[in-house]
This record gives structure tokens, sequence and C-alpha cells, in this order.
């Protein structure tokens, strides 16, 4: 097969430093990435792990012919019990629940779905079948109903998030615990209480940690190695550190993911952006203030790898930038399909390098604006590769706006000037102006845009 025409490069966490992506199979692109754990509604600070693995994706599929994108869904967590404990509500309805949503804030992004959304708690059965290997071979051990992964057993331990074994066990965060041959090592299976959702096994009633969860489900779908595995900056410690040591320790010979691709946290007015400190906005609260591609722009208005600081004013601004992109395709419509620039083609093959990218749709803009329908194409084209500019621009203008409303108010306005009242119809289109309505009197009739 041949090769792609835009070499593409990205930054492996791993080895700290950009490559050259070298698939394991060409024909077949295989990507994992770390999916919601569903006890909630998410926030924009999670939405940045799934635009960037929807703008890795969308490349990956422009430059190959396949791409098999598995993203999970972990619907077992102590997270999620206590939650429905709190709320007095079935763990199975929870989960339901806030799956559903999910689904529902990542489609009105414009992000697309997986290939494939393994759900932990369909996959028992494989994690009990690593955890047994893991066992057989001597890199975990069982205490006191639970198995735990030796650390000390697995020589790359740390070497993903550079740590070493005084940092690791620092900065472990685990449970302290007296069964415990090492305090890193961390649990593959514990025991569940009766009001705990739980399975039978080979160690007792329980359920599985969450690390040997990603790494079943990775190994079912993509096998013993891949080519990429993504997700937040926050989960390279512990979470993804511990997935590589037991799928490499279960699979000897095996590479797991050969790419580890991270993106940098989200930030509310310069901190963190979470929901211990009560700062973040879930996507519905931000879609209430801006349309949906608003949000998608000011995300990927920073490099991936950067950390991005949210303001409603940079939320504002994007909007303002997108008004004038569907301006200039409203002003001169595409005449047919595109064609992508190089330059915007190298700069998201530099590893996904978005704000480069958009940069350089604002000549095409330009072009566009002054009457180029080949610039309008292509500027079309550049935005529906990173899912923008997907509304017509009569969609766009409009969106947001109670149409039937507003039609009633021109309706009167018309009435008004018909019997030349014309301070009424001065008022009208005053009223109008304020919730950002635009109109516009035509030889056909008055028609009606946002500002």
């Amino acid at each position: 097969m041949a090769s792609p025409s835009h070499s593409l490069s990205l930054h492996d966490s791993q080895t700290r430093q950009k490559q050259v992506f070298v698939p394991l199979d060409p024909a077949n692109v295989r990507v994992y990435y770390c999916g919601p754990t569903v006890y909630d509604a998410v926030h924009i600070g999670n939405l940045r792990a799934m635009l960037s693995a929807d703008i890795l994706v969308r490349l990956l599929r422009r430059l190959y012919p396949t791409v098999t994108f598995v993203r999970n869904i972990t619907d077992v967590d102590d997270k999620i019990t206590a939650r429905a404990q709190q709320n007095g509500e079935d763990i199975a309805s929870l989960t339901a629940r806030t799956t559903i949503a999910f689904h529902e804030d990542v489609a009105a992004l414009g992000i697309l779905p997986p290939d494939i959304e393994p759900r932990a708690t369909h996959h028992i059965d494989d994690m009990l079948s690593m955890i047994a290997q893991l066992v057989a071979n001597g890199h975990a051990y069982e205490a006191e109903g639970h198995v735990l992964f030796a650390v000390d057993r697995c020589a790359s331990y740390g070497s993903l998030s550079g740590r070493s074994p005084d940092d690791l066990l620092a900065g472990a965060r685990v449970e302290v615990a007296p069964y415990k041959r090492h305090p890193g090592d961390f649990v593959l299976w514990k025991p569940s209480t009766p009001e705990q959702p739980g399975w039978d096994s080979p160690y007792g009633r329980g359920r599985p940690g969450w690390h040997i969860e990603c790494s079943a489900m990775s190994h079912r779908y993509l096998g013993e190695s891949f080519d990429i595995h993504g997700g937040g900056d926050d989960l390279m410690f512990p979470h993804h550190e511990n997935e590589r040591a037991q799928s490499l320790c279960c699979h000897p010979g095996s590479s797991f993911a050969r790419y580890w691709l991270h993106n940098a946290m989200l930030l509310s007015n310069g901190e963190k952006m979470s929901k211990s400190l009560g700062n973040f906005f879930s996507i519905r609260e931000v879609l209430t203030r801006a349309p949906a591609e608003a949000l998608r722009l000011l995300i990927l208005g920073t490099h991936y790898r950067s950390v991005l600081d949210f303001t409603w004013e940079k939320l504002e601004e994007a909007k303002r930038i997108l008004d004038r992109f569907y301006r200039a395709l409203e002003k001169t419509p595409p005449a047919d399909a595109g064609t992508i620039p190089d330059a915007f083609m190298l700069a998201l093959c530099d590893d996904m390098n978005t704000p480069l990218a958009l940069a350089c749709l604002h000549p095409l803009a330009d072009a566009a604006l002054g009457g180029d329908a080949k610039a309008s194409a292509s500027l079309k084209a550049c935005g529906a590769l990173i899912g923008l500019l997907e509304a017509t621009p009569d969609e766009w203008f409009r969106s947001g706006s109670d149409d039937t409303a507003i039609d009633a108010l021109i309706a009167q306005r018309v009435a008004a000037k018909k019997a030349r009242d014309f301070v009424l119809a001065d008022s009208i289109r005053s009223q109008l102006a304020e919730q950002g309505i635009i109109l516009e009197d035509t030889a056909n009739g008055t028609t009606w845009r946002r500002a």
C-alpha cells in the first residue's frame, strides 16, 4: 500500500519527543483512548481528551484506509457506587442515565463515536483471565481477598511517567495496607461487600481495580500490541503507568501501546478545572452561552499539549471568529468540493498543531469574502476535517434564536411600515438588534441573521 501523502509526527509521552508515526499495520491503524467514568455529567475539562482523540482519528482516517478506534465506558468504580448511594439510585440506572447524557454531550460537540465502545462490566471474564495469567507468571499475588500487581517485578515500571522509584512511592496515592508486599503495589481485584457490585471469581466475590479494566478491553479489541493510547496527562500516573506494566507482564514480548499521547489540563480563569474545586462547567451549561462549534474552536485554538485557560471572553471571541468564517461562506457559497491546502495538512501532521491549522483559515475567509469560490470551498473542506463549519450560514446565524418569536416581530414591523408607523417599526428593529438579530430589507421581503 502506498504511504500517506503527508508524514504524521506525534509527541510520544514515553520517549518524551516527537516521533514519525509508523503504524504496525498501515491497512488498519489501532487507537485506544480512556473514556468516562459514568457517575456524573462530563465537564469541559473531560471534553479536551475526547476532542484530542477526535482530531487524531479524523486525521488518521484522512491518511490511512482503516482506523479502529476504541474508547471505553467505565461503569464499575467506587465513585459510581458512592454516587448511587448518595442519590438513593440503583447503580444500573445511574450508569445508564449518565452514559446517555455523555453520548448526547459529545455528539453536540461534533465528536464522532468510536468504532467500539466496550463497557467494563461486560468484560469481567477478560479481566479475570489477565489476572490469572499475572498470578501464574509471578507478577501478581493474592492477599486477604485481594489480588495485587507486584511493581518490583516489572523492570520498566515508571518509564512512561519518567518517575524514579522514590517519586513513584511518594506520588502513588495508593492505600498503604499491611497485606501489600510493596507500598506501590496496586489492586487488580478486590473483595466486595454485599451492598457493593461484585462478581464470582477464584479469589472470592469481588470487583476489578480500575487499571485492569482498560488493559483487558484494549487487548480484547486491539490485541497485545497496538498503535496509539491516549488520554489526559492526569492519567499518565498511576493509571496509564499501571496499564502498561500489567499488560507487558501479562503478554511478554508485546509492546502494548507503541505511542502514548497525553493532552494537558484545562484551567478555569487560571485554576485547574475540577469537580472537587467546584470551578468546572458542564458542557450543557457552556452550550447555553454559545454554539457548540464555538467551544470546539476555543479548545482547538490551543495546542493539545499546552495548558488551556477557559474564560467566557475567549468563548465569545471564538464565536466572533466563526461568525466571520460563516459570513465568508454566505458571501461566496462553495461551488464544489474544495481542496485542502498543504499548509493546513502540514500543520495537523505536525503533532496535531490545530492553532497553526486554524491560522490557515483566515486568508481563505478573506478570499471568500472577496468572492473567491475556490477559497470558500477550501475553507469548508478544512473545517469539515476538524469538525467545524458543518452548519449552513443560515443555520449558524439563526442558532439559539426563537424563530417563531422573531418572525412574529418581523411581521409586526412589516405591518407597522405599511401603516406608516415608523416609530413602532424602528422600535422593533432596535428590540431585535438588542437580541443580536440583524434585519435586512430586500426587494423580496425582510430577512434576518444573528450578528
